[in-house]
């Protein structure tokens, strides 16, 4: 058969788009999503009691919710990773606590240390903690509280040693701190806090 230079172009042209397609294909199988619509299989539980519950304006119309009112800190561990840069949103709902009523999000997570940001329905800030047998405060913001009974948006970005944090789409985080280089994800609450999660995305940024 004649090759033209038509067809050689053409078929360069195809080449290129596939090769151009298999990174987004790559990023999208990367990619985790949790809607809890299914049993937590290979989810570990660190504190707390979680289990997946019937909530009618969830996505999928189930949640994971955090009911334990006796520890300090109520951690899971999500399935996957670990992670070095990556980004990590999820949907929250405070719903009752007198002491506490936030959710965050763990993330780096190895050997029990771990970051966490937090919002809490009670009070006004944002902030940004490690874990390493007690929590200490690496940063905060001020904001206005998240409404208990409502959903709202965390969102993480961890690359190298910058961490941004966002709550309802507004960046109030952004600090540098190398104490942890990777590890997996999470979902915290604190002490009394009864909250509820719901679309828990994972993307990765490298490797």
């Amino acid at each position: 058969m004649r090759l033209t230079r038509r067809t050689l172009v053409a078929g360069a042209a195809a080449l290129g788009a596939g090769l151009a397609a298999k990174p987004a294909r790559l990023r999208a199988a990367a990619e985790q999503r949790f809607d809890f619509a299914k049993p937590l299989g290979g989810w570990d539980v660190v504190t707390g009691k979680w289990a997946i519950e019937a909530m009618g304006d969830a996505a999928s119309g189930q949640v994971l919710l955090q009911r334990a009112t006796n520890n300090a800190f109520n951690v899971i561990v999500a399935p996957g990773g670990p992670y070095a840069d990556v980004d990590v949103s999820v949907r929250f709902k405070p719903i009752a606590g007198r002491e506490d009523a936030s959710g965050g999000i763990v993330f780096r997570f190895a050997d029990n240390h771990y970051y966490v940001i937090r919002a809490n329905a009670l009070e006004d800030n944002f902030r940004f903690y490690y874990y390493e047998g007690s929590r200490y405060q690496i940063a905060g913001a001020s904001t206005k509280a998240p409404a208990l009974g409502q959903w709202h948006r965390l969102r993480i970005r961890a690359e190298g040693d910058r961490i941004r944090g966002w709550l309802n789409e507004q960046q109030l985080i952004d600090r540098r701190d190398q104490r942890y280089k990777s590890g997996r994800i999470g979902l915290w609450t604190k002490a009394d806090s009864i909250t509820a999660f719901d679309e828990l995305v994972v993307v990765p940024l490298s490797g």
